[in-house]
């Protein structure tokens, strides 16, 4: 009995020693078979258990579980087990919540019951509550779109799979506000944006003109005061692209070019980019300038009307409804009823050294002008919301101006007298359609036309001669954009752009009688792929894209690959690297210059594949911003190289004028921008440095400077906004552009004949100039907003030469130079009133 007493004793001793905690045992399983348990506390503390052997599969050791304790096993999907006490289980429901992206579980998920009970998910993304009648609950995580859940009917035995969807909130571009004046900033992908509707004040400017602010950007000149001749790192304007709401324009200025097509008192926002453009954007190998007239949000109803020394306009938006709304615009000049001192500086530099004010010299007996000069442009939008999902807007665009001058005189009883008109103008429609498919994927479609006219008529009546010339350009097209966002960082852009464009090109002359007409159209299909990644937290931003030509005409594959590089070594300093491949088309050319009377001589031209190459273009730039305590460094170097030029495109007056060969040019040049903000006070000084060389290999000069160079290019502005006045002071300076003199050592003066030196071997003046303006709004107690503005160009009326060339005199038979010179000093005023 004492034996079999004690052998009794020592075998429990040896089973209480093989007694485990029941959460040691659990967790055991949990490794051996790759499962999780769910459990409370209360459920589980201070149970003790032999562990069931670990040869026993899952099933088996979850029965042992069950029959040596109080509680109860629920096995899910075979992997989640769920643990309560067999007596008192309460009906539950239960879930699972996953990311839609990785299927990874959400821990600390919010649960939130109607009831207003909150509970949170646990690390495998658990929840559970007791059931009741009616059980409406919602699940939320920072970064994911909320989820609500009615579950009355729903079997407690089964866990819900819930997946929340990620919620992508796009990241705004890295910007640097009041860049240059408020409403102006640059991007992370090297891009300039206006903002027109908050746009401050700059100097000589009292209206956002989009072509005029432009210009104070480093890098952009204009090298005649024109906005239909900006030059962007040395370019001609025609390798600019310029688009308005996708319509691609062709016809950039009013007046000749003093004054933008563009409403400035429209446009939502103004893209530049001068390297390092979208996939999407071609067509051009210098600039892209982006106008939109779609708010980025919805707006309220609203009307304004203003008006100035050269035109008036009117703007109104109406909403239809909530999900549709109308927008109109209409600008006129006012000089066909009212010549003021701005509308006279205007003609005189517009007109200089043309046929229209020659015609006077000399003939100062009875001479009589009678002038009528007009333009316009209107716009119109209609959008409208379908569903939730869909957008469409219509986009119509009208641009027109007018001249007719007739002259004439009377000579020793002999009676002279010409008459000129000159029609400009381009109309344009885009038809978009947008669709969001889910947080995820959108979709652009947009078809768009663009039609140009440039008509000249000159009628001389003691030779009974009429001669007419005619430029029309017909462009349309469509473009698919699908986006893609991946996740939060990165995103895929793809799409597919077919492009028509078709250029006629007409002159024609009764005595002696000549005719020609050419008409030229080419086809190009694009396929377009682009990445974008954005890491705010290692503040890197890459995007990288490719678009693929096909010129169906030359059977040409073009491939333009882009990139934008910008990394942040911290939050005050950053570097931007930007490179592309871009080709183009289409070009304008000179073929005399005194085409159409010397003021619009440019003739839109396609590419040939021969005479005429397709243009292309590699950019290279490097910059570094730095921006600490209201101090903003912009310095950025470039090189790029444009092939594929023709000499008949550079508007040479020299010996080069009749020559037609093809080249290229290429440039080098620094950018620098350093500006200082102090409260209401605002101040910026930029500097440029240019080195632009043609290359003409086939021509006995092959390399000079280029037309476009200017060496040294320095701007300053004081700018101060307080409340709601305005000022602005500022002055630029110029190296003088390159020029051609005559090599008098080997002409003969008794009959002369021009004989040049080496292409632009010497330089104008240099020019310098001062602007100012100022603006000043008020609001009354009806919520009427009133504007006014001041601005004056050229305030000390220094004469700036900005072009020089020679020719013989028919009258003197001598050798005579041809002076153009820029504004006079040149005042405006403008009112607007808004509500």
């Amino acid at each position: 009995m004492f034996f079999i007493f004690f052998l009794a004793l020592n075998l429990f001793s040896q089973d209480k020693e093989k007694a485990m905690p029941f959460k040691k045992i659990i967790t055991n399983i949990e490794q051996q078979h790759q499962v999780v348990f769910n459990y409370t506390e209360d459920n589980v503390t201070g149970l003790h258990l032999i562990p069931p052997g670990k040869s026993l599969s899952l099933d088996q050791k979850l029965q042992y579980l069950s029959r040596n304790t109080n509680l109860s096993f629920e096995l899910i999907e075979g992997k989640f087990i769920n643990i309560y006490k067999k007596e008192s289980r309460p009906q539950i429901i239960c879930g699972y919540v996953f990311s839609d992206i990785d299927k990874k579980p959400i821990e600390n998920a919010n649960v939130r019951l109607s009831s207003g009970t909150q509970i949170t998910t646990d690390s495998e993304g658990y929840f559970e509550f007791e059931k009741g009648s009616k059980n409406i609950f919602s699940i939320s995580h920072i970064g994911f779109v909320t989820k609500k859940i009615i579950s009355e009917n729903l079997d407690s035995k089964d866990c819900l799979k819930i997946v929340l969807e990620s919620e992508i909130t796009e990241l705004e571009e890295i910007k640097t506000n009041a860049i240059l004046a408020s409403g102006i900033s640059k991007n992370s992908d090297g891009s300039f944006e206006i903002k027109p509707k908050k746009f401050g004040i700059l100097p000589g400017l009292i209206e956002p003109d989009a072509l005029q602010t432009m210009q104070q950007i480093p890098g952009v000149n204009s090298i005649d005061e024109s906005v239909s001749s900006i030059n962007v790192r040395g370019g001609t304007h025609d390798q600019n692209l310029f688009l308005w709401n996708g319509i691609r324009i062709f016809q950039t200025g009013h007046f000749f070019g003093l004054i933008s097509v563009f409403n400035p008192n429209l446009a939502h926002t103004i893209s530049i980019y001068k390297n390092g453009s979208s996939a999407f954007y071609g067509e051009s190998v210098s600039s892209v300038v982006a106008i939109s007239s779609t708010p980025e949000t919805a707006e309220k109803n609203s009307f304004s009307a203003g008006i100035n020394m050269i035109n008036a306009d009117i703007y109104a938006k109406y909403n239809l409804s909530k999900k549709s709304y109308i927008e109109i615009s209409a600008r006129k000049s006012i000089t066909d009823y009212l010549e003021t001192p701005t509308y006279k500086e205007y003609f005189n530099k517009v007109f200089q050294n043309t046929t229209i004010t020659d015609f006077s010299k000399n003939q100062n007996i009875n001479y009589q002008s009678d002038k009528e000069f007009d333009f316009y442009d209107a716009t119109f939008k209609y959008a409208q919301k379908i569903g939730h999902k869909d957008l469409m807007i219509v986009d119509l665009i009208t641009i027109k101006d007018n001249l007719k001058v007739f002259q004439s005189a009377s000579v020793n009883n002999t009676n002279k007298s010409e008459t000129n008109i000159l029609r400009q103008q381009n109309y344009g429609g885009n038809l978009s359609w947008k669709r969001n498919w889910n947080s995820f994927n959108t979709t652009k479609i947009n078809i768009y036309n663009s039609a140009y006219e440039l008509l000249g008529d000159q009628k001389t009546t003691n030779e009974n001669q009429t001669v007419t010339q005619e430029n029309t350009v017909g462009n349309n097209g469509i473009n698919l954009e699908n986006n893609h966002t991946l996740n939060s960082k990165l995103s895929i852009n793809n799409g597919y752009q077919f492009n028509e464009i078709g250029i006629t090109n007409l002159e024609q002359v009764n005595i002696p009688s000549f005719y020609r007409k050419i008409k030229d159209v080419l086809r190009t299909h694009t396929l377009i792929l682009e990445g974008k990644y954005n890491d705010t937290l290692s503040r890197i931003i890459l995007n990288a894209g490719v678009r693929l030509n096909y010129i169906d005409k030359f059977k040409k594959y073009i491939p333009e690959p882009r990139l934008r590089f910008n990394y942040g070594f911290s939050k005050n300093l950053n570097l931007e690297l930007l490179a592309e491949l871009k080709s183009q088309n289409s070009q304008q050319i000179i073929d005399l210059q005194k085409d159409y009377f010397g003021i619009e001589k440019r003739r839109w031209i396609v590419s040939n594949n021969t005479t005429v190459p397709i243009q292309r273009s590699r950019q290279l730039s490097l910059n570094l911003f730095y921006k600490k305590n209201d101090w903003l460094l912009d310095v950025e170097n470039f090189y790029k190289k444009v092939i594929g030029i023709t000499s008949s495109s550079q508007g040479f007056q020299n010996q080069l004028e009749f020559v037609r060969t093809t080249g290229d040019y290429e440039i080098v040049g620094t950018e620098i921008l350093i500006q200082k903000k102090m409260n209401h006070f605002l101040t910026w000084l930029n500097y440029t440095y240019n080195n632009n060389n043609y290359n003409f290999a086939d021509y006995e000069y092959p390399s000079f400077p280029n037309n476009f160079e200017l060496t040294h290019t320095v701007s300053w502005a004081g700018i101060f906004e307080k409340n709601n006045f305005k000022i602005a002071l500022g002055t630029k300076w110029s190296s003088g552009r390159p020029k051609t003199s005559p090599d008098f050592s080997r002409i003969d003066l008794s009959n002369p004949v021009l004989i040049y030196n080496k292409p632009n071997n010497t330089n104008l003046t240099i020019f310098s100039q001062v602007n100012f303006s100022t603006t000043y709004k008020w609001k009354t107690a009806n919520g009427i907003q009133y504007k006014a503005g001041i601005s004056i160009l050229n305030i000390l009326n220094r004469k700036n030469e900005i072009s020089e060339n020679y020719r013989i005199s028919s009258l003197s038979n001598s050798i005579e130079e041809v002076e153009t010179f820029s504004l006079q000093r040149t005042p405006n005023l403008s009112f607007r009133v808004s509500f």
